[in-house]
């Protein structure tokens, strides 16, 4: 009853007397503060939208402007040319300002426009400068002059200390491919995998196509990347994402681990005191703007406008299309233990609440003996079946009343959480088959437990291990990694435990208790709840899981050997594939085109004719001396498709978009219907560790995180996902599914562990003098 009472600001009960408040001067005092909080907030956004808004320059350069002018004027000189003087004859002013303040107005208002003027040219020119690429086509340790002035002039326009979205307006925008260059590399990557016979008849298709419809599709694509920031960004989130009607639960969400080797703390509660407290600084850190852009070699900037729905976000489902909503600043988080959902919020009077009290509050959610409501324990799996009943039983059962408001604490929190009642992690005496449990249990858990619609998911293990659960439409996975790493780092080296592993600090005993979620879910909507989990049972039944760390040597020694550590992963998949399978196939390794605005992902189409050559020659037995040859060759050729993907001249989204607008103009492609059908039966993804400033792998090596992995994209293919950490380490996350009798996640493994060692071997076997010559 005394949470009830603090949880309105005052109630009224009518009295022979007249009106009687009895006011809450707690509740009043929290209206207050969560007021104040707001409009810091406001003011912080504002000053930040000001700094972003003049980027490159900054704010204090107006007075330098102003300052400027008005001491020329001083000095008898008119840098103006007269166009002071033309703005005083037309200032509204009235007749009590003397002559002497309308000239220090007109300059003030000439020097503002100046200022203004500088601004948008600086912009224009860091814009043209930064559509300049050749820079990734140069050897590595091998810059150009043309390449070393660029880079100077990048450093001069780019101004000092940039906020998170600084470089925004400076980016430019997605190019659109030819048409001929987009089939030419098309047909070239698809020649290994079809016969002659196939390839004659592809070919024509690609040359119909690009004589006639081709070019009236390029019509439209052209008039839209001149009117929108990115051609391909809206209708990749749109048809590939949120209008997908299956589950998105593996087929689409995917999930990053913990520490491989280390648990801070083997306390449930006390892991996820301090990494939520963790998490909301980050989102402190992201509201002022304070994370740095990321950028290549120092130098070269990425779009950022991913983080912008990172917090306070969930995919609400829809029966055509599904949306993603935004919420500003949720002061609280959802939880789910044992079928309960709890809103637990993380500020009081204003403050964020210590990594301690947070705790605190958790161990409540844990002790709590309370039961789950009629219907509730398995609400979730709603979120992990299709789409379409989803939206069917939203619209039904959860748009007004006690339901809507339980199913709005759960959509609008910042984040959700699992406090998870199994163990999971790299333990027992099978660690191979303990991680392969700990990722299955992060991609899809119970299929109950995890609120797969919302932004990302934080599961806390019962042993203090931990793991995160990403929806895949707001952001690429980069950026959910930057939060993970920084969620990581903090809560082991900066918030740290005491000496019984409890969060540090103290705790305020009063702090409410987290509120326990009331449902009222009807029998019809029951029914729907059991054939949603009956679904997405099935599908997380299916899936064959198998992870490993890879530690007999890592990209230290690729390195020594003069080859792209990603080119030796991708040839060696490439080689593990085809001595399973006995064939080669569509390869898609994600690259993203963040040097853009609004930039995404595009595909990297490994499978090439030079990969393929390779991997024949190294299977037929030819000599060493050959196969070093052929696979440089095919390493070159996978970082030129690379750097091609990075900087605009992909194929795969420049072919998706013409599909699309072939579906808006109701006209038919037999080249597009077959391109955009092709399974990509080896997906394949690298984790990279962008803050390695975080991570001191030399002190304390074993304080690194097994990366994360996704789902299969093809019913009989792979998905990998892989992580060079340090020197010496490469982990693999390796999926497929049950019911395809020709793949097994573990036979992959091994194949791929071979071919590691074969190529290394090769790379490092010495010609003779005979070979020399």
């Amino acid at each position: 009853m005394a949470e009830a009472h603090q949880a309105v600001a005052f109630q009224f009960t009518v009295t022979p007397e007249g009106i009687d408040l009895q006011l809450s001067h707690q509740a009043l005092s929290e209206i207050y503060l969560s007021g104040v909080r707001s409009w810091k907030k406001r003011i912080i956004r504002l000053k930040n939208n000001v700094i972003t808004g003049v980027y490159p320059a900054s704010p204090s350069s107006w007075l330098f402007v102003v300052i400027a002018i008005l001491a020329t004027m001083y000095t008898r000189s008119d840098p103006s040319m007269g166009l002071i003087a033309k703005i005083q004859e037309h200032l509204p002013v009235s007749q009590s300002m003397s002559s002497q303040c309308q000239a220090v107005v007109s300059a003030v208002l000439f020097s503002t426009m100046l200022w203004l003027l500088l601004i948008f040219t600086m912009r224009l020119c860091l814009k043209q400068l930064l559509s300049y690429h050749r820079w990734m086509f140069e050897s590595h340790g091998k810059m150009s002059n043309t390449t070393k002035v660029w880079v100077a002039l990048v450093r001069i326009f780019s101004g000092r200390k940039p906020l998170l979205y600084s470089y925004q307006g400076s980016l430019p925008n997605l190019p659109v491919p030819t048409i001929k260059d987009t089939v030419k590399r098309y047909l070239e990557s698809v020649r290994p995998l079809m016969d002659d016979t196939k390839y004659e008849r592809t070919t024509k298709l690609a040359e119909e196509f690009q004589g006639s419809l081709g070019n009236r599709l390029q019509w439209y694509l052209k008039l839209k990347s001149l009117w929108a920031a990115n051609y391909v960004s809206d209708w990749w989130e749109e048809y590939v994402y949120l209008r997908g009607r299956s589950p998105i639960m593996v087929n689409s969400n995917y999930y990053g681990m913990d520490f491989l080797f280390v648990t801070p703390t083997p306390i449930q509660a006390a892991r996820a005191g301090n990494s939520i407290h963790a998490f909301f600084l980050y989102r402190r850190k992201l509201n002022k703007e304070e994370i740095k852009p990321w950028l290549l070699r120092s130098a070269v900037p990425c779009c950022s406008y991913q983080f912008e729905r990172m917090f306070d976000t969930c995919r609400i489902p829809g029966e055509l299309t599904d949306v993603l909503q935004h919420w500003q600043d949720s002061d609280y988080i959802a939880v789910y233990h044992r079928g309960r959902y709890f809103r637990l919020r993380v500020y009081q009077a204003g403050r964020l609440l210590s990594p301690r009290e947070v705790e605190f509050q958790i161990q409540r959610i844990l002790d709590d003996p309370s039961s789950p409501s009629k219907g509730e324990s398995h609400l979730g799996a709603l979120t992990a079946g299709d789409r379409i009943p989803w939206a069917k039983a939203r619209t039904k059962f959860f748009s007004t009343g006690l339901n809507k408001r339980s199913l709005d604490c759960i959509e609008k929190a910042a984040f959700f959480v699992t406090l998870d009642d199994d163990e999971q992690g790299m333990m027992g005496d099978d660690r191979a088959a303990s991680l392969d449990s700990y990722a299955k249990s992060l991609l899809h858990g119970k299929c109950y437990d995890r609120w797969f619609d919302k932004s990302f998911s934080v599961v806390f293990y019962k042993n203090g291990k931990c793991g995160i659960n990403a929806e895949h439409s707001w952001a690429d996975a980069p950026v959910l990694a930057h939060v993970w790493e920084y969620a990581l780092a903090t809560d082991s080296f900066q918030l740290g435990y005491n000496t019984e592993g409890h969060c540090k600090g103290e705790v305020d005993s009063s702090l409410p208790k987290p509120q326990k979620l009331n449902w009222e879910i009807p029998p019809e909507c029951e029914e729907q709840i059991s054939k949603s989990l009956e679904v997405a049972q099935k599908l997380a039944d299916d899936i064959d899981f198998h992870v490993f760390s890879f530690q007999e040597f890592g990209k230290g020694k690729v390195k020594k050997c003069r080859v792209s550590p990603d080119a030796f992963i991708q040839m060696t998949l490439q080689l593990a594939y085809f001595r399973e399978q006995g064939n080669f196939c569509l390869t898609y390794e994600a690259s993203m085109t963040r040097l853009f605005r609004e930039g995404r992902t595009e595909t990297v189409r490994s499978c090439s004719n030079e990969s393929s050559a390779f991997v024949r020659a190294f299977g037929g037995g030819e000599a060493p001396e050959v196969c070093r040859r052929l696979f440089r060759a095919a390493s070159e050729k996978h970082q030129l498709l690379y750097r091609l993907a990075m900087t605009g001249a992909g194929i795969d989204r420049h072919l998706f978009c013409l599909y699309v607008v072939s579906k808006y103009l109701g006209v038919e492609s037999p080249f597009l219907k077959e391109v955009l059908s092709e399974p990509w039966r080896l997906s394949t993804s690298q984790t990279a560790v962008q803050q390695v400033e975080l991570f001191d792998l030399v002190n304390y090596p074993e304080y690194i995180s097994c990366g994360g992995g996704f789902g299969p994209v093809a019913d009989d293919g792979y998905g990998v996902s892989y992580s060079l950490v340090g020197e010496n380490i490469i982990n693999f996350h390796i999926s497929c599914k049950h019911s395809c009798p020709q793949t097994d996640a573990h036979k992959f493994g091994s194949q791929i562990k071979k071919a590691l060692h074969d190529i290394l071997h090769l790379l490092q076997r010495r010609p003779t003098r005979a070979q020399e010559k």
